[in-house]
């Protein structure tokens, strides 16, 4: 991030639709017990055949493309199951942004909720912007996170965001960080429920004396 307002890097085409959040992220690699290591487990059919040797015509493995940052993908990416397991993969891998026509809807709220940036833009802007992406020698993009615009080397388009999606965005907040800013407000509702609610103070502790 350049003063955590901007994307800026190389852009890469991944046009594919409906793709899955199994196949961002297969079963076999969520076997862990923490985040570790989920880079290695990214797209990882697309990028390896059956013996584990890299696919050299996949575009994520072209030396052209390994610094990518952006991917332009195809419609409803990130559909499937809910696992978040996706989005700290990509996130392992260095993909900033992703720019699709649609996203799953909880692989959206998992994304923006940690901080990957998915913006939502029509398909023709799709395919303008993987027109400039599928060449190595105009890939790059510029996502504006303040102004809510993406830009390649031949097209810009405008994205929407939330109130509060953006502002974390903009302030470099996930979603425990955005919740921790209101903490004041938190402490003094606990204070005032337990208060108001005498009763309920160590009820877990009290009940388990009268057994």
């Amino acid at each position: 991030m350049i003063e955590e307002r901007t994307i800026h890097g190389v852009g890469a085409p991944l046009p594919i639709n409906n793709l899955d959040t199994d196949q961002i992220m297969p079963k076999q690699f969520l076997r862990g017990i923490d985040k570790r290591g989920l880079d290695e487990g990214v797209l990882y059919d697309l990028r390896f055949d059956h013996e584990s040797n890299r696919k050299a015509d996949f575009v994520l493995n072209r030396a052209e493309y390994a610094s990518c940052r952006v991917l332009v993908a195809g419609e409803n990416f990130g559909c499937g199951s809910s696992r978040e397991h996706a989005v700290w993969g990509l996130m392992q891998f260095g993909i900033e942004a992703i720019v699709a026509p649609s996203f799953g809807e909880i692989f959206y709220s998992n994304a923006l909720n940690n901080r990957l940036l998915l913006a939502a833009v029509s398909q023709t802007d799709v395919e303008r912007f993987l027109l400039d992406v599928s060449n190595p020698a105009a890939n790059l993009m510029t996502i504006d996170v303040v102004g809510l615009t993406v830009r390649s080397a031949h097209h810009e388009a405008r994205f929407g965001l939330s109130g509060r999606h953006h502002r974390m965005f903009i302030e470099n907040l996930d979603l425990i960080g955005a919740s921790l800013t209101h903490k004041a407000a938190i402490t003094a509702f606990e204070r005032g429920y337990r208060r108001d609610r005498p009763w309920l103070e160590s009820v877990g502790a009290a009940a388990r004396r009268s057994e």
